[in-house]
């Protein structure tokens, strides 16, 4: 099993999941992370982490958020590591509490530090 990351983190990104992460398994996109589910080792320490509550065992993945699990195993394929936390995106607090964020999503890769 893995955990997978949902709509939540849309426009947030908070990295707190990723600091407490015992493995290299967070990829970084524009606006949200994703869990490689390979690489996750099912320890559940990010979850109480987010907070967002983006983030779920695959097991208890609500109905509504299904298809995340694929959305996570594509964009980990196709985004950059990410492996300490920084801050959260300038978009953050404001859509913190925001629902049915999925069509604010960039499917873009995390911009690269020059």
């Amino acid at each position: 099993m893995t955990h997978v990351v949902t709509e939540a983190c849309i426009k947030c990104k908070f990295t707190d999941c990723v600091a407490v992460c015992p493995v290299d398994c967070f990829h970084e996109g524009a606006n949200m992370l994703v869990i490689d589910p390979v690489e996750c080792i099912d320890c559940g320490a990010c979850v109480d982490e987010c907070p967002v509550h983006a983030i779920y065992p695959e097991e208890d993945l609500p109905v509504e958020y299904e298809d995340y699990l694929q959305f996570n195993i594509e964009y980990a394929a196709k985004w950059p590591l990410i492996t300490e936390g920084h801050e959260p995106l300038d978009t953050a607090e404001g859509f913190k509490d925001v629902k049915h964020k999925r069509d604010l999503f960039d499917p873009s890769p995390a911009p690269r530090d020059e």
